[in-house]
């Protein structure tokens, strides 16, 4: 048997937490091996080459675990930034829906309190809209009021002053017959006074003689 001396440990690890192996033989250890020679012993040559190929096999091997681990080491530390950059872009859109669904609470309440507001406007001006129908209405009223009297006080004018007219042609037809008598008198009156006049004429002539 040959002597198997404590070389400087290669750890290997099968996951975080998987406790680190010992390396007790390093490629140098097989390379520097010395057997004891017996009687009826191995091939020197051959062993020596089979040491010297399992040494590089194994050289290889541990540059490839090594290589292996430092891929492991970069993979779990971008596994660590991706797990930090998923926690924050979690918190980013926990933080985004809050904000959303307290914008959308805000808008809301802002909505009723614009609609409260638009209904109570709404409804002052539709008050004031009848209010001044109202309004308007007595003033038609009170005009078909005073446009009654005003043709009852026309009307009442119209029929003092047709009265009145009336009244005048009666008495422009009493002047009328009056006149037409009047003429008759006078002409009597003129043939009286001719024939007295008539009369004194010889009258005024045997005077003078």
């Amino acid at each position: 048997m040959f002597d198997r001396p404590n070389a400087p440990a290669s750890p290997s690890a099968t996951g975080p937490s998987a406790p680190e192996r010992l390396m007790r033989i390093a490629p140098l250890d097989l390379r520097q091996q010395r057997f004891r020679q017996v009687m009826r012993g191995y091939d020197k040559t051959e062993v020596v080459a089979f040491l010297t190929e399992a040494a590089d096999d194994y050289e290889h091997a541990l540059r490839e675990i090594d290589r292996l681990r430092q891929d492991l080491t970069r993979q779990e530390a971008l596994l660590v930034e991706h797990r930090e950059r998923e926690a924050n872009l979690r918190n980013t859109l926990l933080t985004a829906q809050r904000l959303a669904d307290e914008i959308k609470e805000s808008a809301q309440t802002e909505a009723k309190l614009i609609v409260r507001e638009a209904q109570g406007r709404a409804d002052l001006l539709l008050q004031k809209a009848q209010g001044r129908l109202d309004e308007i209405e007595r003033d038609i009223n009170e005009m078909k009021l005073r446009r009654r009297d005003a043709e009852g006080s026309l009307e009442s004018s119209i029929q003092a002053l047709y009265r009145a007219l009336e009244f005048i042609r009666d008495q422009d037809r009493s002047d009328e017959r009056v006149l037409l008598h009047r003429p008759r008198q006078a002409d009597q009156q003129a043939n009286a006074g001719g024939g007295h006049r008539q009369a004194d004429a010889p009258r005024a002539a045997e005077g003078d003689r």
